[in-house]
């Protein structure tokens, strides 16, 4: 009888300790990045890699001027067309320096960047909506983090980003979106580095 009260107090105890963590994830946003983080790590939020239902082609002239027409320009402020990426796997990440989410899976891209290291057949890029460059900085040099910063040039897509972040969109060879994730997910995951291979690897 003993050993059932202190089984029960134990749990308890447990009980409250982890609804105070949960609090204070909750609370310090610090904290809620390093929980949502450890969330990931046991398997949560894993990203969508099947191809978006409404990413139906449009016809060839107005497609080919939509991809043109989607620029990203980087801390130097040289633009960049994802119609000048053609033949290259782009990851394109959209997100902000005031989001919890968006910077709780920044190491898993970072993991994930580092997996592709000196494969010039993919393209890495964080876009960072509001345009703040120096506080982006400084987010990537305090994780020590090298993630490729840029800053939206043109309308971004609706198909690309609608109403929140983080958003990832994963584009083919040809500029077509392949995968289209809304929401914290963890990058570094094998099927994400199988599917980006599939991707560079097909013809």
């Amino acid at each position: 009888m003993n050993r059932m009260k202190d089984k029960k107090k134990t749990w308890k105890i447990v009980g409250n300790v982890l609804f105070v963590l949960l609090i204070v994830a909750l609370i310090i946003p610090a904290s809620r990045s390093w929980f949502q983080q450890g969330l990931m790590k046991i398997g949560l939020f894993k990203p969508n890699l099947e191809t978006p239902s409404d990413s139906v082609a449009l016809p060839e002239g107005q497609e080919q001027s939509a991809k043109a027409n989607v620029s990203f320009s980087n801390e130097e402020g040289e633009v960049v067309s994802i119609a000048d990426l053609a033949g290259k796997v782009v990851f394109v990440n959209f997100w902000a320096t005031w989001c919890p989410p968006c910077k709780a899976e920044m190491p898993s891209i970072q993991a994930l960047k580092d997996k592709f290291k000196d494969n010039d057949q993919i393209v890495f890029m964080l876009v960072e909506i509001d345009g703040e460059a120096e506080k982006a900085r400084e987010f990537m040099e305090q994780g020590e983090m090298d993630l490729p910063v840029y800053f939206p040039e043109t309308e971004i897509p609706s198909n690309w980003l609608g109403q929140s972040i983080p958003t990832t969109v994963i584009l083919d060879k040809e500029g077509n979106i392949a995968a289209h994730h809304e929401g914290m997910a963890d990058y570094s995951r094998k099927e994400v580095f199988d599917f980006m291979t599939t991707l560079i690897n097909k013809q």
